[in-house]
């Protein structure tokens, strides 16, 4: 048996070392990019095995079939190169099987030629067997296919190599390393096969590239142990961020130096009912909710953020607008991240807090000592029945303040399950509440809609009921109560012919918070406000001619009850479909009267 010439000796080596890797890299199996990686590798093998059974053949027709099996491989390598880039830097999303099979067209064409014995000399014009002083070799003239191969396989190790590059630049060190591994594989066959085709090499018939394989087998080996290439892999990090950006529960929007909508998350679409495969492209200012309010705003949190009212799909909430850039390596801003963060719960709670730290600290204590004073005037006559009368009155106010709060409490558990109930059910305990405080009263009520409601409306109208007759000092007090349903809304005004609400209660309603010099006189009303703000509408109050006032309180109707709503829960109404929500709203459209 010859012995085998030292090139065939190297090119087993390559063979040896490539073979390794490759089953370190099946091993790896399902990490991504592991199978394309053992594809790139068993392409290299297969290409240098059979390279050393041509070295070896000592007769034309036997070192051309050698020549046209070594085909499989090289057309393998690219493919696998260009798959396993895109797998393991996380753009999976380019695999799949139509991407594979559109790439995989020329190169199994060529293996077709190749089997079919090259017919018009499409891969080889000529082939001639040189003797050199280091072996016998197959000198190809390169027919017109064997250029575009060889075009075709670096455009794609081009382009895989793309991402890889972008690697180097990581942050993460292990990253980087495996990503300059890899690229060191990958760039020691071109450059052998650049040596060959620009006829730099002087041995005629000589390609170099299968012995450059070598290099590349270490190169992966060294990122597969060192680097932990495969067990270590960057594709998680780009779905994880995804994943974050739309998993996020604050709605986000990202918009691009010339003001167009780059990129919006889940919870934008959702919140302000806005279609995204729509809305991306288009103007910032016909789809970013008071965009023109939060352009200006920088990143330096100079000014403290100001909460913005604005109508989506839920109704009217708070939002905080945080404006961050987003930089470049070169310190160039190329968008700007755009974070809407709902601040209702935060302000009802501060609320709540200030209100109840009041009423416990003023109306409670003021009560007790009324109860207290009088008491010791019982004790020194107890036929006092002023003293008895007022320490009785004390005491209901005391236990009615008591209700209110426990309500105020039950209103907001965050354990309690939101419930509907017709919005005529709800007038009608109001109204039943009203009568059972004032059972003299003249009530009347009006048209009302049977849409659902969420049943802290009963709440409020309960409230906004029992205070109109309450509080009303004519002879027979008077109270009206109508609904209206329009564009998704529930408009509820409740009038009265009483003697007015003092304009400092307005006052501290509007301000939204309360000091020891201004402060409401109880929390009937702003149990409303609570409630109104819970539900997403707003509440306005009107004097009423010649006496009286006339309470507004609009709410969106509960579309997940509406009748006839489709499949997704969204009702009929076109208006709330609107996915183009103006500077002043999302989805559901502003309250009626919101102007006012």
């Amino acid at each position: 048996m010859a012995a085998l010439s030292p090139l065939s000796v190297a090119l087993l080596v390559a063979v040896t070392v490539g073979l390794a890797a490759a089953i370190l890299a099946w091993r790896e199996r399902p990490e991504p990019g592991a199978t394309w990686l053992a594809v790139l590798l068993t392409g290299q093998v297969w290409w240098a095995t059979f390279l050393v059974f041509e070295l070896e053949a000592t007769t034309l027709p036997a070192k051309a079939l050698w020549y046209d099996v070594q085909w499989v491989g090289v057309v393998a390598i690219p493919v696998g190169w260009l798959f396993f880039a895109l797998a393991y830097t996380g753009y999976d999303r380019y695999v799949t099987p139509f991407s594979v099979a559109l790439v995989s067209v020329i190169p199994v064409a060529t293996v077709a030629v190749a089997a079919a014995g090259d017919p018009g000399d499409l891969l080889a014009v000529d082939r001639v067997v040189r003797e050199t002083a280091v072996g016998t070799f197959l000198d190809v003239v390169p027919g017109p296919l064997y250029y575009v191969i060889a075009g075709y396989t670096y455009l794609l190790g081009a382009v895989g190599s793309v991402p890889l590059i972008q690697l180097i630049r990581d942050d993460a060190r292990p990253f980087r390393g495996q990503s300059a591994a890899l690229l060191v594989g990958t760039a020691a066959p071109w450059a052998g096969n650049l040596a060959h085709l620009s006829g730099a090499v002087p041995i005629p018939g000589l390609d170099p590239t299968p012995l450059a394989f070598a290099v590349s087998g270490v190169a992966y080996l060294l990122a597969l142990s060192r680097f932990r290439l495969l067990t270590l892999a960057p594709a998680p990090r780009r779905r994880a961020r995804q994943l974050v950006f739309e998993q996020l529960h604050d709605p986000v929007f990202v918009v691009g130096t010339e003001g167009l909508l780059v990129d919006l998350n889940e919870c934008a679409a959702e919140t302000f009912g806005i279609d995204r495969r729509d809305a991306i492209g288009e103007p910032a200012a016909t789809v970013v909710p008071k965009y023109d309010a939060i352009r200006e705003l920088d990143g330096t949190d100079a000014d403290k953020p100001r909460p913005i009212p604005i109508v989506g799909r839920d109704g009217q909430r708070p939002y905080e607008a945080t404006v961050r850039d987003v930089v470049d390596d070169h310190d160039r801003t190329t968008a700007r991240v755009i974070t809407f963060h709902d601040v209702g719960a935060y302000l009802g709670q501060q609320q709540r807090l200030n209100v109840l730290n009041r009423v416990f600290r003023h109306d409670v204590r003021t009560e007790t000592n009324l109860i207290q004073g009088y008491a010791e005037q019982l004790r020194s006559d107890p036929t006092d029945e002023r003293a008895l009368s007022i320490i009785e009155e004390s005491a209901g106010r005391m236990l009615e303040l008591s209700e209110r709060t426990r309500t105020a409490g039950e209103l907001f558990d965050p354990t309690e399950e939101s419930e509907t109930a017709p919005l005529t059910d709800a007038v009608d305990e109001a109204v039943a509440e009203a009568r059972a405080v004032a059972p003299d009263a003249r009530i009347e009520v009006g048209q009302v809609a049977p849409v659902p409601v969420p049943v802290v409306l009963e709440v409020v109208l309960g409230n906004l009921c029992t205070n109109a007759v309450r509080h009303n000092d004519a002879d027979a007090p008077w109270m009206r109560i109508d609904a209206a349903v329009a564009d998704g809304w529930v408009e509820v005004t409740v009038a009265d012919d009483g003697p007015g609400i003092d304009p400092a209660e307005y006052d501290v309603l509007d301000r939204g918070t309360e000091t020891p010099l201004r402060h409401g006189s109880g929390i009937g009303l702003w149990i409303v406000k609570w409630g109104v703000d819970h539900l997403g509408g707003r509440i306005s109050f009107d004097e009423r001619e010649p006496t009286g006032t006339v309470v507004t309180v609009c709410v969106p109707v509960d579309r997940s009850e509406t009748p006839g709503a489709g499949p997704d829960g969204e009702p009929p109404d076109p208006h709330l479909d609107d996915p183009a929500p103006s500077d002043e709203s999302g989805s559901l459209g502003p309250p009626p009267n919101a102007g006012r």
